[in-house]
């Protein structure tokens, strides 16, 4: 009976009204999904840069929730067929994806083959080594652009089947997860406004998973969704500005996040540092630790270098100086108590790294360290590099390594050049440029930070040399603009400065603490014959290049174990100046390339709205367990009340035209225990017409062994569905009368 009378309820009416109806509802899931798909696709603008991948999202979220609607109108409204629309979405989705980004070797351009297939697997892999390797914003890169394209296409796919299926719930829990996976992977502030759209939309998806029920009114589904969402955005606009952002996540303590950027502003502004790492050497003094190079200028920033990786047990290849170039070896132990992130700091030039966990990769274009699966949390190891040593003779013979086609703004040109006019070779140039900023400008971590000042961009340079003060990632990004613009190879390179010598000695090494705030950027240019040279631009900060002649026994003012030439500042550890503190203990959060490890204000916001999302199931769990007391106590009606709200809850027919008896009946045809049936029906019959004051006992057994058969008799969709979002709580409260 029950089970014919919920089909008969499903099919839609033939008339017009009833095609309106179907139209407006299939209309309105449609937009939804498309809303969805929006707001998922949102936060990853922040992460990857615009570009195509944009327009094929939009495409692909338009096209599926199109096809999911058209099946379900040529289907009559059926909403619960969700396999053959999810079916006929994977069918367009499939060539729609290939003549969007695999068109090649695909037939017709629209039909993937197995060349497509491998071609896939081949970008997936590239993709995730943009993702570990690069920073934010990601370039839109065809590997990047197709794994987008799939991800969201499966994405939205899922969200429509939800919306579809009016499981507003599950669908607003999978728009969250997806969506705020850049700002927790980013370890970024949380996005207030999107947080705000995601309630907006949580509000409309309960309004209609709600509002085309035919088992409560539509006026009670408005009031909860309103309050469910004004819920969420009160913990958007109100929770998430006074999280506490500086403190640690999950009992991590003090650590930072490596990532090879030149967003070290907000970092190096921190008013507490704390040691990052601890290293002993046989150097005379501490060496520059490198943790990435960035080679490329995209005009805005600088990109961090990509090269081919082999294992550690390889070694990081042959090194790139000539025969009479003299060097010396240097062992560097580094103890990791503070970093974490996919590089290891190393000294340049490594030629040998021990101690490392495996799954750690040597990048032998630029001698770095860097690992697909590993953190740098925790690791101890030691380093064995060459410290190239030529005399200034030599490197004054040598021309750096030309390097043309860079498009240098006329301003920072003519400045590279009126700078070095008096030199007579590229060292010397460089040598120039050295002394010139660190003469005429000053270093200073309160440079401002409004728009892109804070950066390395051709506007922020231009400013820079302007008013000629900034920190380093000015005076590196705009020495190396100068040397691009004097036509020499030159590359960003970001690290930390010489350590703190302690009192502590190990044998014959000395032992060296490094902090936070000696997070560091510096440019080096290519010599033919030498190698990389290092340049010290920054005001006050670090060692700067300077090497000696052939009559004081060549090396470099860097390299303790030649004679200091008097020119040349003393070799002593140096940080960025101090800061007050401040007071509230505020840190500040800004994006950098060393970060708290922080998803605080994402994890909690998160939680705060999920919870928010499930007050209807926890009402209705508080309502059931007060019902259930009262049966226990021989209350028929609360029994009565609670059999009818399990019934309008799992989508049954539940008509209050119905008598105690003749519900009862339906509910044991339908194979609920009638031993218990029989006893709920005889209370309510009892406490309707015996007189006052009989009692009819306990009733919580035999009212639970009810809810019980009454679950078991649907299936695991519906069940799911009554908990989440119970249809009871919308109905009008019953009176013992009015449960008939």
């Amino acid at each position: 009976m029950f089970r014919d009378e919920r089909r008969a309820a499903a099919r839609p009416a033939v008339g017009y009204a009833a095609r309106l109806r179907l139209r407006d509802r299939t209309l309105a899931a449609a937009l939804l999904s498309v809303c969805a798909g929006v707001v998922v696709m949102w936060p990853y603008t922040a992460v990857v840069a615009p570009g195509s991948w944009t327009l094929i999202t939009v495409a692909i979220i338009v096209a599926m929730a199109a096809t999911g609607m058209l099946v379900r109108l040529l289907r009559g409204g059926r909403f619960a067929d969700g396999p053959l629309s999810a079916l006929a979405q994977l069918l367009v989705a499939v060539p729609l994806l290939t003549l969007m980004l695999l068109p090649q070797g695909a037939l017709m351009g629209i039909i993937p083959t197995g060349a497509t297939f491998a071609g896939v697997g081949r970008l997936a892999v590239e993709a995730v080594e943009q993702v570990q390797f690069g920073t934010a914003p990601l370039v839109d890169t065809p590997a990047l652009r197709t794994m987008l394209g799939i991800g969201f296409a499966v994405i939205v796919i899922m969200t429509d089947q939800l919306i579809a299926a009016r499981f507003a719930l599950p669908a607003i829990v999978l728009i969250t997860a997806i969506g705020s996976l850049p700002m927790i992977i980013t370890l970024g502030d949380a996005n207030i406004p999107w947080f705000v759209m995601l309630a907006l939309l949580a509000v409309f998806l309960l309004r209609y998973s709600i509002r085309h029920s035919d088992h409560h009114p539509r006026q009670a589904s408005a009031g909860l969704s309103v309050s469910v969402g004004a819920a969420a955005i009160a913990a958007a606009l109100v929770v998430t500005p006074v999280l506490p952002i500086s403190t640690t996540w999950m009992g991590a303590g003090t650590s930072a996040q490596l990532d090879p950027s030149l967003s070290l502003g907000e970092d190096l502004r921190r008013p507490t540092p704390f040691t990052v790492m601890t290293l002993a050497t046989n150097a005379p003094t501490a060496p520059y630790l490198r943790v990435a190079s960035l080679s490329e200028f995209d005009g805005t920033t600088w990109v961090p270098d990509e090269g081919d990786l082999q294992s550690i047990s390889d070694g990081f290849g042959e090194t790139d100086w000539a025969d009479d170039i003299e060097s010396a070896e240097r062992r560097t132990s580094i103890r990791i108590t503070g970093i974490s992130g996919s590089w290891l700091p190393v000294p340049y030039a490594a030629t040998k790294i021990v101690g490392v966990s495996s799954g750690w990769q040597a990048m032998p274009s630029n001698r770095t360290v860097t690992s697909l699966n590993q953190d740098a949390a925790n690791e101890d190891y030691t380093v064995t590099a060459e410290v190239v040593q030529p005399t200034r003779e030599q490197i004054q013979a040598t021309s750096a390594t030309a390097e043309g086609g860079a498009d240098v703004p006329a301003f920072i040109a003519e400045t590279a050049r009126e700078v070095t006019a008096d030199a007579s070779n590229d060292y010397d140039r460089l040598i120039a440029m050295q002394n010139w900023f660190r003469g005429q400008f000053e270093y200073s971590l309160e440079a401002p930070v409004d728009g892109d000042f804070d950066g390395t961009g051709v506007d922020a340079v231009e400013e820079f040399l302007e008013v000629r003060s900034g920190y380093c990632i000015h005076f590196a990004g705009a020495f190396a603009l100068m040397t691009q613009a004097l036509e020499m190879q030159v590359r960003v390179v970001v690290g930390y400065l010489p350590g703190s010598l302690t009192d502590e000695k190990r044998g014959d090494e000395s032992i060296y603490t490094v902090d936070s705030d000696q997070l560091h950027a510096w440019p080096e240019v290519h010599f033919e014959g030498i190698g990389w040279v290092p340049f010290e631009p920054t005001a006050s900060l670090g060692i700067p290049t300077d090497f000696l002649p052939t009559t004081t026994g060549g090396g470099s003012a860097a390299d303790p174990d030649a004679p200091e030439p008097s020119a040349a500042p003393s070799a002593a550890p140096t940080r960025g100046p101090e800061l007050d503190e401040d007071p509230g203990g505020s840190t500040g959060a800004g994006a950098g390339s060393l970060r708290r490890l922080d998803p605080t204000p994402v994890v909690l916001v998160s939680a705060g709205i999920l919870l928010a999302l499930t007050l209807p199931a926890l009402v209705r769990l508080g309502v059931r367990i007060r019902r259930r007391k009262r049966a226990r106590g021989g209350d028929a009606a609360a029994a009565w009340q609670e059999v009818r709200a399990t019934l309008v809850d799992l989508q049954l027919p539940a008509s209050d035209a119905d008598t105690p008896r003749t519900r009862g009946a339906a509910l044991v045809e339908r194979g609920v225990e009638a031993g218990a049936v029989q006893m709920l029906v005889d209370a309510v019959e009892r406490a309707s017409y015996a007189p006052p004051g009989t009692g009819a006992g306990d009733l919580s057994t035999a009212l639970g062994t009810v809810i019980r058969d009454l679950h078991r008799s649907v299936d695991a969709r519906d069940r799911i569905a009554a908990v989440l979002v119970p249809r009871s709580l919308f109905a009008a409260r019953m009176s013992l009368s009015g449960v008939r």
